[in-house]
């Protein structure tokens, strides 16, 4: 028989560096999940990953045990590493504040296309244009037509 599901928590948490404090402790605390075991779970699943901000789905059971879902990074955080840049623009209308190819927008829009609720890879590049786009972000050239 299957375990009854008391709820879902998401997070964002760097990889390889969750502990007990805030946001972490509190969320699961709340919940009576164990912190310290999803703490040693989560750290020894993303070792690879340190330092990477990574998206995380608590799935939590009514008898306080969970299982949990590792998504790729947010675009906009690929977004930052490729440009190089701390943080998008204050104005992404007027002021522009770096500049990408379309190789760069797919090799994001591959990497991401399996948390993305799109089909094809060019609707997925649209997305990560648009998600440049609204941080000020330009991207140089045409649209690649295949």
């Amino acid at each position: 028989m299957a375990k009854e599901i008391a709820g879902q928590i998401k997070l964002q948490i760097k990889g390889g560096a969750a502990n007990p404090s805030p946001p972490v402790g509190p969320a699961l605390g709340s919940k009576g999940i164990n912190i310290m075991e999803f703490c040693k779970q989560f750290n020894a699943r993303t070792q690879d990953k340190a330092g990477k901000v990574l998206p995380v789905i608590i799935t939590y059971y009514s008898d306080k045990s969970f299982d949990f879902v590792v998504k790729t990074p947010p675009v906009a955080i690929q977004l930052m590493e490729v440009s190089k840049q701390k943080k998008g623009s204050d104005q992404p209308n007027r002021k522009k504040v770096a500049e990408i190819t379309w190789e760069q927008v797919k090799a994001i829009a591959t990497d991401k296309m399996v948390d993305l609720n799109c089909f094809t890879l060019d609707s997925a590049m649209r997305m990560v244009a648009g998600t440049a786009r609204s941080m000020g972000i330009a991207v140089k050239g045409e649209f690649p037509v295949e």
